[in-house]
């Protein structure tokens, strides 16, 4: 969700709510990093301090270090880890997310977007792609006027997305994970699934700060892993997740090798005057170098 949305507050209700079931929680909190100074805030461990003094919660902070998409480089590293060490929940908390910091929908298993009433107007709401990508919605400080407003525009949004032209466009399904409806009826429901048996995202209504709206979004959260077991999407989802990750290690080993391991960075610099001085375009001066890369040939 974007800054301010309350979502350190959520996570550590979320935690309380997770260790009132006797259940391990794991926490990876990134914040981001100064542009000017390199060095990060790490806000998130202070807000969190009274649930880092359980044993069976541990905070992990993480600055983003120059890494887009609302995440840092080892994230998904990070609660893999968190996971294989036992911990039954392991929670990420993002950056405060924009337009395009949409990593998370590809490393959790549920995508959990928290808004605010001024989180912004309608237009804006419709446009932003971050609105594509949550299993559950959540309306934060909905004590504050313009909740109701922004929860209408919300369900508005997915009705819209659900309808006949839309049928046979899955929600953010093919890249990834999403969720939402509105407040109660949203939790009263058995079974949050559409006519052809898609997950349908609630929208749910929390005052985080005083913990109301909270026991909902575990249920929903519940809810919405029995729909990945069931309908077989978990498991297609994690294959999909590692060979995401496995041509993302790929595409940094081949990056670091034509940096480090060949003569690219030589013949670049040897072509450079004939882009500069338009002689030649960059895609012809690459197509050369890679060419010459792969043959080993001479300069």
């Amino acid at each position: 969700g974007p800054p301010g949305a309350g979502k350190s507050t959520l996570t550590e209700r979320l935690i309380q709510q997770f260790r009132a079931q006797d259940l391990t929680v794991g926490v990876v909190a990134v914040d981001p990093t100064s542009p000017f100074t390199g060095g990060a805030l790490l806000g998130d461990r202070i807000r969190m301090e009274s649930a880092g003094v359980d044993p069976s919660v541990f905070v992990r902070s993480m600055a983003t270090r120059g890494a887009h998409g609302g995440l840092a480089t080892s994230t998904e590293e990070v609660a893999d880890l968190l996971e294989a060490f036992g911990f039954e929940r392991v929670l990420i908390e993002t950056v405060g997310v924009g337009q395009t910091e949409l990593d998370v929908a590809g490393t959790a298993e549920s995508t959990v977007l928290v808004l605010v009433p001024e989180s912004g107007d309608g237009i804006q709401t419709l446009k932003a792609g971050v609105m594509e990508i949550a299993d559950i919605y959540v309306i934060n400080k909905s004590d504050r006027p313009g909740a109701d407003k922004l929860r209408q525009e919300v369900e508005v949004m997915l009705g819209i997305r659900r309808g006949n032209a839309f049928r046979h466009v899955a929600p953010h399904h093919s890249p990834r994970p999403a969720l939402g409806r509105s407040g109660g009826r949203a939790v009263g429901r058995a079974a949050l699934q559409g006519e052809e048996g898609e997950w349908e995202p609630p929208v749910l209504a929390a005052v985080a700060s005083q913990g109301e709206g909270v026991e909902d979004l575990v249920a929903a959260l519940d809810r919405h892993y029995r729909y990945l077991q069931h309908s077989g999407k978990l498991a297609a989802r994690r294959r999909e997740r590692l060979a995401d990750r496995t041509r993302a290690a790929l595409a940094r080993a081949v990056r670091q090798w034509i940096s480090e391991g060949t003569r690219a960075e030589e013949l670049l610099a040897a072509r450079l005057d004939e882009v500069a001085d338009g002689r030649r375009s960059p895609y012809d001066v690459a197509a050369e170098i890679l060419d010459q890369v792969r043959t080993g040939a001479p300069r």
